[in-house]
């Protein structure tokens, strides 16, 4: 690693404070991972942008327009999970 200096006004460095505390990382840290995030490739950002246009021949026309009306029609909700305890069955007890 290299040593870098940088001049940032109050306001900036207030916000740059706040934002590393948040996320338990040194200043440091942050403006790593803020490098890596502006130098990295677009395509590779998000896996599932480079996804995009590869089923829409398949979809409705209006899917855009009315998108929380399709998902309403596919979405199998599961059954809520029982949060009370059962109790086993009785086993008969054997005599020793």
């Amino acid at each position: 690693m290299k040593p870098l200096q940088v001049y940032v006004d109050d306001a900036d460095l207030a916000r740059l404070e706040t934002w590393s505390r948040k996320r338990g990382m040194t200043k440091s840290q942050a403006i790593r991972a803020a490098i890596r995030a502006l130098t990295h490739p677009a395509e590779e950002q998000d896996p599932v942008l480079s996804l995009s246009g590869m089923v829409h021949d398949r979809l409705p026309p209006d899917v855009s327009e009315q998108f929380d009306r399709y998902l309403q029609e596919t979405f199998v909700a599961e059954a809520p999970a029982s949060y009370t305890k059962r109790r086993r069955a009785a086993r008969p007890r054997s005599r020793r």
